[in-house]
């Protein structure tokens, strides 16, 4: 066990749409939502303002429209959201050696790997724990001063309570949970506060009464082991107890991303199965585009009411994040399941990942649109003619544009043959709106401003000249 709180645990606040907001002055401190904007669109983050409304994250964005009409709705800039990543993580690597990235804006640090690792342990409880509060508070401002954004820290003896304590700090905090006071912090929260007790393990544990994580260090690792299997069980009543010896893994490489939900009664509507398919579908595709991964094979896991699984699965011709093609081949693989009986658990995910990297993926999905739009045609017969179709370019709400003579902006939205854009920068005020055609030939897609001058990643390990 650890002397002092060296694990840190740093959650950027409402990542996404902070993004947004920091890179649109015209939207700072007004709700923002990201997301996908179509029918079957998922909450992917919301900021504040929009979650005094209710808003949250997986939640169908139709929902979101109903309870925030007058929020931003955007759809998602990942190559702008890694580009801040990038700082982030860059500064994180600056503390340690051992950063463990959990998402694109969420990670786990060991500080007594590096260059305060000698420091911590010559310090005493006392002392260490000060000199770890001081580490984040730095690492906070830091970050701030990087990219505009805040984030939230957590600091504690183990990965476990390091999570806990960064969400009890948010938004915009720090909280450190000193080494010995890990039972007394966990005994009044629910048995879900705990990694691997979801929903299932969840309803398992209330059917005989427990429902704190007071109550699972009471009941003893004997009867968890009799309710939810050996490995499990010994597993659950060790973090009751505040137990934790998980390491701080640097540079992990999930080898696939998936999500699923058990549903407190038994699915055995096939159109209702079809649509929890898509929600699943939708939140795993935000954790791809949060790693900057794709995929080939696309995995539906269906749990019956009698407790056996099924599983099946389908490789595509070429890696996608795209949530429509995922969405379309796992309703396809679930035409394939008998439900009769019910449905317990479902679950969608992703396999055999790739490193694309959003341009690439955009520029994939834009060819595909276009031609789809261009209804392209096999080479006619003789005596038929050629239909020449026009190809109408694609505008995304909150997409970076740059127009040849009024420079950079944004898209705030598109219809009816127009597209609407705000003119402004990070560094600039809030700017004007000017509507263009569609396919006016001034407007062009670009890339990302930076949320700072300047901003860059830390130099690292590169040579001096």
């Amino acid at each position: 066990m650890r002397s002092v709180p060296s694990i840190l645990h740093l959650d950027m606040d409402a990542f996404f749409a902070a993004v947004e907001q920091a890179a649109k002055p015209s939207l700072r401190g007004k709700p923002v939502i990201v997301g996908g904007l179509g029918l079957r669109g998922v909450v992917s983050t919301a900021s504040y303002e929009a979650r005094k409304f209710g808003v949250h994250s997986a939640m169908p964005m139709a929902q979101a429209r109903r309870l925030c009409p007058n929020a931003a709705f955007l759809s998602g800039r990942y190559d702008a959201y890694r580009q801040v990543s990038e700082v982030v993580m860059g500064l994180l690597r600056e503390l340690s050696p051992l950063v463990e990235p959990l998402s694109v804006d969420e990670a786990f640090v060991d500080l007594e790997t590096g260059p305060y690792a000698s420091a911590l342990r010559e310090a005493g409880p006392e002392a260490g724990a000060e000199m770890a509060v001081a580490i984040g508070t730095d690492l906070r401002a830091d970050i701030e001063e990087r990219t505009g954004l805040t984030g939230s820290v957590g600091l504690a003896g183990s990965k476990l309570m390091a999570k806990i304590a960064s969400e009890q700090a948010k938004p915009d905090g720090l909280v450190v949970i000193g080494v010995g006071r890990e039972r007394a912090v966990l005994s009044t929260m629910s048995v879900r506060a705990l990694p691997g007790v979801g929903p299932a393990t969840e309803q398992v544990l209330r059917r005989v009464g427990m429902t704190t994580v007071a109550d699972l260090a009471a009941a003893g690792e004997g009867e968890l082991v009799q309710l939810l299997g050996r490995a499990h069980g010994v597993g659950v009543h060790r973090m009751s107890l505040g137990l934790d010896e998980r390491a701080v893994v640097p540079d992990r490489d999930a080898k696939s991303v998936s999500v699923e939900d058990t549903f407190e009664v038994d699915l055995a509507d096939r159109g209702r199965v079809l649509r929890e398919i898509d929600e699943l579908t939708a939140r795993c595709v935000g954790r791809l585009h949060a790693s900057g991964r794709s995929g080939r094979t696309v995995v539906l896991k269906v749990r019956r009411f009698d407790f056996s699984t099924i599983t099946r699965s389908e490789t595509l011709r070429s890696p996608t994040d795209d949530a429509v093609v995922i969405a379309e081949t796992a309703r396809r693989l679930a035409q394939q399941v008998d439900i009769t009986g019910g449905v317990r658990l479902l679950g969608v995910g992703v396999a055999q990942l790739a490193d694309f990297t959003q341009e690439d993926l955009f520029a994939q999905a834009e060819r595909e649109e276009l031609a789809a739009g261009a209804g392209e045609v096999a080479a006619p017969q003789d005596s038929e003619p050629v239909v020449e179709v026009a190809v109408v370019r694609q505008w995304r709400p909150g997409q970076d544009v740059t127009h040849g003579q009024l420079g950079p902006g944004w898209v705030q939205g598109s219809g009816v043959g127009r597209v609407t854009v705000r003119f402004e920068t990070p560094q600039g005020g809030i700017g004007r709106v000017r509507t263009f055609a569609v396919d006016d030939p001034e407007l062009t897609p670009s890339g990302p401003l930076p949320l700072r001058p300047g901003m860059l990643p830390p130099a690292g390990d590169e040579d001096e000249e």
